[in-house]
């Protein structure tokens, strides 16, 4: 082997112990300035195990951590004294996780039950609908979910084909219950017969006037979504692309109407091109009148007669020379012999 790869070799193994040995001074460093930087601590409550929607809560369930003052959230608890302070027991309203901080919205007030009536936003009412293993999603929605509600109906009308047709009644429904669970941990899905879901008072009427109207179905929205969509009624057309009578009686006229104003229309623009054309052609004239009458006339010049030559014409009659010849005709019989003779000077 060379020497001089002998010596880069060495070189850089010592350069490589150098910033190995740096590397670790400057961290140690940072260790110690962070340990020496004085941040305000302070205490926060936490599930010492998992909760779920019901459980009761005890000192030996809960546990004090410390925690940054300045990032306490908000709701909650410093000591576990203050949360379990007042009388009666207090319970999950909803899944709390191992060292996930109890919040005060995340559990009920002393000597209040885990049930619906403590989940409700303000002004908000807790209304079931009535649902099978395929209007309910299969099963798939669990408390927490966001569903659209579809209402289902068909309108019958005497001597005529029966109209059926499909509406989104309501958008973004949260569900607090299925059936008569509402813990949002629940992961299996299970058929069930109805869903509580939360509504304002007004859509809480709809929905009991829906339930009677028709048949009341499930959507279940993406979890992020958060906006209302714009919606249309769906009808049998849609699905077949086969016109009602009534529709089509309607479209016809319509389409009649449409077609009578094109009609119109285009008349009232032919009129209105010729009258216009006639205006401005009455201005043109008006235009022209007025130019010639403040045109000054020419004055008239006059010339002197020229001199014209005058032709006499003269004329003289002049006797034809007679021919040389002439044509004699003779009759023998019947019959005419024509005979080409000098004539006779």
């Amino acid at each position: 082997m060379r020497a001089n790869t002998v010596i880069m070799i060495v070189l850089a193994g010592v350069f490589g112990v150098l910033a190995v040995v740096l590397a670790n001074i400057w961290l140690t460093s940072q260790r110690s300035a962070m340990a020496k930087t004085d941040v305000p601590r302070d205490t926060v409550v936490v599930a010492a195990v998992s909760l779920k929607f019901g459980d009761t809560l005890s000192a030996d369930k809960l546990r004090e951590i410390t925690w940054p003052a300045g990032a306490v959230p908000a709701g909650a608890f410093k000591t576990t004294k203050d949360l379990l302070a007042g009388e009666g027991t207090k319970q999950a309203l909803q899944a709390i996780g191992a060292n996930e901080p109890v919040l005060a919205t995340k559990i009920t007030g002393p000597g209040q039950r885990a049930t619906l009536s403590a989940v409700l936003g303000e002004g908000m009412k807790a209304v079931s609908i009535r649902v099978n293993d395929v209007l309910g999603v299969a099963g798939f929605v669990f408390p927490g979910d966001r569903v659209d509600v579809l209402l289902t109906r068909t309108v019958r009308n005497p001597g005529d084909a029966d109209q059926s047709f499909v509406d989104v009644l309501l958008q973004s429904m949260k569900v607090l219950a299925v059936d008569q669970v509402a813990d949002e941990s629940t992961d299996s899905p299970t058929v069930v017969k109805s869903v509580t879901v939360e509504a304002s008072t007004k859509d809480a009427q709809k929905l009991t006037l829906a339930a009677g109207a028709g048949q009341l179905s499930l959507a279940l929205r993406q979890a992020a979504a958060g906006k209302d969509e714009i919606t249309q009624r769906i009808t049998l057309s849609d699905l077949t692309g086969e016109t009602p009578a009534d529709v089509a009686v309607r479209q016809a006229e319509l389409a009649r109407q449409a077609t009578a104003d094109a009609a119109a229309a285009a008349e009232r623009k032919r009129a209105d091109d010729k009258i216009n054309g006639l205006t401005r052609a009455v201005e043109q004239v008006g235009n022209r009148l007025d130019d010639l009458s403040k045109a000054k006339p020419a004055p008239a010049l006059t010339s002197a007669p020229e001199a014209q030559e005058v032709v006499k014409e003269v004329i003289k009659y002049v006797q034809p020379e007679p021919s040389a010849r002439a044509t004699i005709g003779v009759f023998r019989g019947v019959k005419l012999e024509k005979y080409d003779v000098p004539r006779q000077r």
